[in-house]
């Protein structure tokens, strides 16, 4: 097992021992009224299963602190990270951040004083590590960048630690964000806590089986090509890939710029609206964000309706409804979540084949062209350190490349495959790359024309076409995820309910351009409608 920068991963889980099953509490509707601390038992429980706008409440309140928070989120994280029982472990997390608590109480002392920053006000969080964060090393999960320090903050993360938000931990993800089973050299693998013989999804699993197993209320990942949705789909999670533009990539390790964005996920659609609050709009730093000016609302909780979808017109992306045996559960769940969205007002229409749109979708692969060149931008950010022995491996000399870290081997295996296939194809022959490019544009404008034609407000079909695989196996997930990343339209993943063997399927609503407001209004009414998410079974509410 690989060596980790846990800081407190040697303290014994004491509370394994005692831990007790319990059904977790709706919290009281009253609460406002409510005066006094809650016992540490009943944070323990609401934890697991309170999203963040509840806990924001109990804040306001004054019935938690954020110090509270941070140490019941800790305190699971030192039961269940490692192995525990009869189970291997989540092993959702590279690094907790030392500061935590102190950040907490800090928090606690201004909400004291009268000043809180907004919803996400001492609400701790999961950062997947390939964001960077000026306190503590961003790894991408690599032996081989376990020492690299960056000098400040992704804009993402300094955002939401402005809104008031703690971070808790650092979290896994399939090395260099390249596959979606989450196994990386450094972090070792992570697993499912809805069945820890299986996969969380990736790359970004770490943060949605860290979330999944309540370590912290909600948290960010990024999305090349599915991955905030599948680990959001596996863990009974809520997730969105913003439009490409909408949020920043700044500070974010990049694989495609054409293909890369940073998005949030959470227990809920209010969380995830809460979250692009925050971290959505213009960075100079990222310039595909100037798409966003003037298309990002003053808030996305507005359109949060339960009638959302009364008159809704909902298309099924009938191309990605799987008919093999593994993919008949996953099918027949979002057939019943369209059933669900029809019985609250919505028109459903199934959309016939769409062939030339697939096509396109499946010529514009860039990740191949484009992560050499963009890594390498990356890594050559000014005030980056990092041991020079790596940057000495291969030439420049003064720099870490991409051809330093496959040089240098520290790379979980599959993946040193795929970044040593990715080496010079950033400068050689570019004519392919344009195709790909061309193509691309052809996606988007067939997508656009698709969604037109049939006066859609939204495309419904599997976030992941079958459950989660089990570690080691290879995850048969097709290419759903290609239609959003490779046109750069937004798509959110909603709980759909569970396979008869008690594994996640997420239901993905993708619509166009900046229609967040839209999807999440639907996402939202449909949540609302049905409460498929319940919390895993082998991270229990810890009680003493």
């Amino acid at each position: 097992m690989a060596q980790r920068p846990h800081g407190r991963r040697n303290r014994v889980a004491a509370l394994v021992a005692g831990v007790v099953v319990l059904t977790t509490p709706t919290l009281p509707a009253g609460a406002a009224g409510d005066a006094g601390r809650v016992p540490a038992d009943r944070i323990a429980r609401w934890v697991v299963d309170a999203d963040a706008t509840a806990l924001g409440e109990l804040l306001a309140d004054g019935r938690v602190t954020s110090v509270d928070l941070v140490k019941a989120y800790r305190a699971r994280i030192d039961a269940y990270e490692q192995p525990y029982g009869d189970q291997p472990g989540v092993n959702a997390v590279i690094r907790e951040d030392p500061d935590a608590l102190a950040v907490a109480a800090r928090l606690d002392a201004e909400r004291r004083r009268g000043h809180v920053r907004g919803p996400l006000h001492g609400i701790p969080i999961l950062i997947k590590d390939n964001y960077d964060t000026a306190d503590l090393p961003t790894s991408n999960g690599s032996l081989a960048l376990r020492h690299w320090r960056t000098a400040d903050d992704a804009e993402q993360v300094a955002r939401l630690r402005e809104a008031g938000a703690v971070v808790v931990a650092k979290t896994n993800l399939h090395e260099f964000a390249s596959g979606v089973g989450t196994i990386s050299s450094l972090g070792g693998q992570t697993r499912n806590p809805y069945d820890q013989s299986r996969n969380p999804g990736g790359s970004s699993g770490g943060t949605g089986a860290g979330l999944a197993a309540a370590f912290g209320a909600v948290g960010l990942g990024s999305d090349t090509c599915g991955s905030v949705r599948s680990p959001a789909a596996h863990n009974s999670l809520v997730a969105l890939r913003p439009s490409q533009g909408l949020s920043s990539r700044d500070g974010i390790a990049p694989i495609s710029d054409t293909q890369d964005v940073g998005g949030p996920m959470a227990k809920s659609v209010r969380d995830v609206a809460l979250v692009l609050d925050a971290t959505a709009g213009y960075d100079p730093d990222d310039p595909s964000t100037r798409a966003s000016l003037g298309r990002v609302p003053r808030t996305y909780t507005t359109g949060l309706r339960d009638t959302a979808l009364t008159g809704a017109r909902i298309g099924v992306f009938t191309d990605y409804l799987g008919t093999s045996a593994p993919e008949q559960p996953t099918t027949a769940l979002v057939r019943s979540a369209v059933a669900d969205m029809a019985a609250r007002g919505a028109t459903v229409v199934d959309v016939p084949s769409q062939p030339a749109l697939l096509a396109a979708v499946e010529g514009s692969w860039l990740i191949n062209d484009e992560h050499e060149r963009d890594l390498n931008r990356y890594l050559a950010a000014p005030g980056s350190r990092f041991p020079r022995s790596l940057a000495r491996l291969e030439p420049p000399a003064d720099v870490v490349t991409l051809a330093d870290i496959v040089t240098s081997g520290q790379v979980t295996p599959t993946v040193l495959e795929r970044l040593r296939i990715r080496l010079g194809r950033s400068t050689g022959p570019q004519d392919e790359y344009h195709q790909r490019l061309a193509l691309r544009a052809e996606a988007q404008r067939l997508l656009g024309a698709l969604m037109a034609d049939h006066d859609l407000d939204a495309l419904v079909y599997p976030t992941v076409p079958q459950q989660a695989a089990r570690v080691g196996e290879p995850q048969p997930g097709g290419r759903s995820c290609a239609l959003a990343a490779n046109t750069g339209f937004p798509a959110l993943t909603v709980p759909a309910g569970f396979t008869p063997d008690g594994m996640p399927v997420g239901v993905e609503l993708l619509g166009t351009p900046f229609s967040e407001p839209t999807l999440l209004g639907l996402g939202h009414a449909y949540e609302r409608a049905t409460h498929h998410r319940r919390p895993p079974p082998t991270t229990p509410p810890l009680v003493h």
